[in-house]
């Protein structure tokens, strides 16, 4: 058995169908939302770095469900398969 070639679009549909892509960018996204409501602007640069990263920490961890349900959902309308 041949080894399978890494080429870019393999590498694009595995980051696509990875549920931890998509985690990772609602974490990011989620720290960007709700940034605002905790950080405060007199904190030093380090402290808002901090608190940014615990926030999209927080969010990668919440977000796994949906992460799979996304997956699943781009799986089906791309690959037909569930």
């Amino acid at each position: 058995m041949s080894k399978r070639s890494i080429t870019p679009a393999y590498v694009l549909f595995y980051i696509l169908f990875l549920p931890d892509s998509w985690r990772i960018l609602m974490g990011i996204a989620l720290g960007a939302l709700l940034g605002p409501y905790v950080i405060e602007p007199q904190m030093a640069a380090l402290s808002r770095a901090i608190m940014f990263v615990m926030l999209a920490t927080i969010g990668y961890a919440v977000t796994g469900i949906p992460a799979r349900w996304i997956t699943a959902w781009i799986k089906k309308l791309i690959l037909g398969t569930g």
